[in-house]
C-alpha cells in the first residue's frame, strides 16, 4: 500500500482513475455505478440456431461469393482475398503539396478473409483443440507472407452481430497495410519509452506481476496468462500474453502454439458461459511490426492479443462508449477484479456441451 493512499479507499466501492501504460492514457474506475437501475437499450439475444450449412452464406464451402468466384469444399481453414476490401495494393497517391490542416498520405494494402471452419454452427471455443491449432498456424503464415512486405499486419476478429460482424460463419479478418496505424504506433512509443528506462519489455514485466498477483488472473498455463487488464475499459476485457518474451505470432514452437489453442477455447468457453450466448467481442492481435521493421530492433515489443467484448449486465444489454468516453475520457463500472473473479469461477465445460449430454442422460 502506498504511503499516501486513504485507509478508507475501496476500488470496489469508491471511484477512482487508472493508468494503460500501453496507450497512456487514463481510465476512469466507478464501480460504485453497477447498482443503478438500467431502463436503456437492450439488444436482441445472439441468434442460437445457425445451420451447419447454408447455400445462401458465401462463406460456406461449395459456395458462390458476391465476386462470382465459387469457394472450394474446404475441411479446414480457407482464406481468400476480401471481395470488398479497405486497402488496395495499387491506389494513387494524393501527393505531398498540401496545407498542414489538410494532409493525406498514400494508404495501400491486401485485406483478406479467412475461414476457421468448413460448418457455420461452430466457433473457436467449440472447435477441437487440433482445429484451432491449425487456426493459429494460418494466422503465423500468413503474417510470415504478407509481414515479407507490409509494416503491419493486423489479424482481428468481429464475433456477433453486436460487434458487426455482417456473417455468422466462423471467420476473422487480415488487413495489412503500407502504414502503421494509430492503435500499434501508440504502443509501439509506449513500450519503446518503458524499455528504455526499464532495460524490460512493459508486457513480459507485466505478466510476471499479474502471475504473481493472481486478483486479475482468468486462465494460465504453463506459455500462457489471460488477465482482465488493471486498466481495462470494456467490462470483461481480456489480455492474452506469452510467458517468454516473443516478438510475433510466427516465432512461436510448436508447443506454443498448441498451449495457445488450449488457453483460447478456455478463455472463449467461461465467455459464453457467463451469459449462456455466444458471446460478442472484437479482438486482435499485436506483435512487432514487419515488412521495412524487420531489420530494426524490435526487443520493446511483446505478442499479445486482445479481447473486447461489449457485454455489461447480461446478454442484452452492453456498454455504451459514448457522452463522457467519447468526450473526455474512458470509464467502467465493473473493476477489472470483479470482472476477473467472475470469469474465472466459471465452469469450464462449454453450456452446449453440457446441454447436450443432459439431453443424451434423459434419452438413456
Amino acid at each position: 500500500m502506498s504511503g499516501n493512499q486513504d485507509l478508507s479507499f475501496d476500488p470496489k466501492e469508491h471511484q477512482h482513475l487508472r493508468y494503460n501504460p500501453l496507450r497512456d492514457n487514463w481510465v476512469l474506475v466507478s464501480a460504485h455505478r453497477m447498482k443503478r437501475p438500467w431502463a436503456g437499450q437492450v439488444e436482441k439475444p445472439p441468434e442460437e440456431h445457425i445451420p451447419r450449412y447454408d447455400p445462401r452464406n458465401p462463406l460456406c464451402p461449395g459456395n458462390t461469393r458476391a465476386s462470382g468466384e465459387i469457394n472450394p469444399s474446404y475441411d479446414s481453414t480457407f482464406v481468400f482475398e476480401n471481395d470488398f476490401p479497405a486497402l488496395q495494393p495499387d491506389a494513387p497517391d494524393p501527393g505531398s503539396d498540401q496545407h498542414p490542416l489538410f494532409q493525406s498520405k498514400a494508404a495501400r494494402g491486401v485485406c483478406k478473409v479467412m475461414c476457421f471452419h468448413p460448418w457455420s454452427d461452430v466457433t473457436l471455443p467449440l472447435m477441437k483443440k487440433e482445429e484451432i491449432i491449425k487456426v493459429i498456424d494460418k494466422w503465423a503464415e500468413i503474417l510470415e507472407e504478407l509481414g515479407a512486405t507490409y509494416p503491419w499486419v493486423q489479424i482481428f476478429e468481429n464475433k456477433g452481430a453486436m460487434m458487426g460482424c455482417s456473417n455468422p460463419h466462423p471467420h476473422c479478418q487480415v488487413w495489412a497495410s503500407s502504414f502503421l496505424p494509430n492503435e500499434p504506433a501508440v504502443a509501439d512509443r509506449c513500450q519503446r519509452a518503458y524499455y528504455q528506462k526499464n532495460g524490460e519489455p512493459l508486457l513480459v514485466q507485466y505478466a510476471k506481476q499479474e502471475a504473481e498477483k493472481k486478483e486479475r488472473v482468468v486462465v494460465e498455463n504453463s506459455d500462457w496468462l489471460v488477465v482482465v487488464p488493471y486498466w481495462a475499459t470494456w467490462p470483461y476485457q481480456t489480455l492474452l500474453l506469452p510467458r517468454r518474451h516473443i516478438l510475433r505470432i510466427n516465432e512461436l514452437t510448436a508447443e506454443e502454439r498448441d498451449s495457445l489453442a488450449a488457453i483460447m477455447k478456455q478463455l472463449l468457453t467461461k465467455y459464453d458461459n457467463l451469459f449462456e450466448v455466444s458471446f460478442p467481442y472484437s479482438m486482435g492481435w499485436h506483435g512487432a511490426p514487419t515488412g521495412p521493421c524487420l531489420k530494426d530492433d524490435n526487443s520493446h515489443w511483446q505478442l499479445h492479443a486482445h479481447y473486447y467484448p461489449p457485454l455489461l449486465r447480461s446478454a442484452t444489454v452492453k456498454k455504451f462508449m459514448v457522452g463522457y468516453e467519447m468526450l473526455a475520457q474512458e470509464q467502467r463500472d465493473l473493476t477489472p477484479e470483479q470482472a476477473a473473479e467472475k470469469l474465472r469461477n466459471l465452469p469450464e465445460e462449454h453450456y452446449k456441451t453440457r446441454e447436450n449430454r443432459e439431453q443424451e442422460a434423459q434419452r438413456k
